[in-house]
């Protein structure tokens, strides 16, 4: 069986969950507390699996998979239906760009050790954080609600009448905005999606507070 390394809260880790549950896949969750005693991924045990301390990563047999979309990308390999990504390439290029526009530019800059970083070593305040993480959120947020506006190829879901890799990002990333005080609805066509998206039983069962970890 496959063993996820998670934590309720993580976008990242949310994405895949979200995957996993797309493609009706069983998984065992490793459960590692981002906040504990200064974080769980920080202990020996968890950084030789993972040298850089994030989740999630995924153990499938001998493979230790890290890095939330790489995972996506070999659940999508090794077990193709349903399908995450469009046939076609020019397809495939844009969902992967859209989900590369939240994993890659927003949520990075609002992440745990992003943020500890600025308040510990920086010094910067509870405000400043704040407004760090509004900022941007909703500058990503705007620049995704004008990209799927202009995409003709928009339909219920992210790219077409079904939920794939792009879907698995979005609503993670509107679950975290709500936490940093960004609300998605100021964004039809996300919250739109979002929406769509929450009616699937798959997006119920990942969603942060079903996990055991939550709190």
């Amino acid at each position: 069986m496959l063993t996820l390394h998670t934590y309720f809260r993580s976008s990242a880790t949310y994405r895949v969950r979200i995957a996993l549950a797309l493609k009706q896949l069983p998984w065992a969750p490793a459960h590692v507390h981002l906040i504990r005693g200064g974080g769980e991924q920080n202990t020996a045990v968890f950084r030789l699996l993972n040298p850089q301390g994030r989740v999630p990563l995924l153990v499938d047999g001998d493979s230790v998979l890290s890095q939330s979309l790489a995972i996506i990308e070999y659940l999508e390999e090794t077990h193709p239906e349903p399908a995450l990504l469009p046939p076609d390439a020019a397809g495939r290029a844009r969902v992967r760009s859209i989900a590369q526009l939240i994993a890659c530019d927003i949520q990075p800059l609002q992440n745990t050790s992003t943020t500890r970083y600025l308040k510990q070593e920086l010094r910067c305040s509870d405000d400043q954080l704040r407004a760090w993480q509004i900022h941007w959120i909703s500058t990503g947020l705007a620049a995704l609600e004008q990209r799927l506006g202009n995409d003709a190829v928009s339909g219920r879901f992210t790219h077409g009448n079904s939920p794939g890799l792009a879907d698995c990002c979005i609503v993670p990333q509107c679950y975290a905005a709500r936490r940093f005080g960004v609300e998605p609805s100021a964004y039809p066509r996300i919250a739109a999606i979002e929406q769509a998206c929450l009616a699937l039983k798959a997006f119920q069962v990942a969603a942060p507070e079903m996990q055991a970890d939550a709190e």
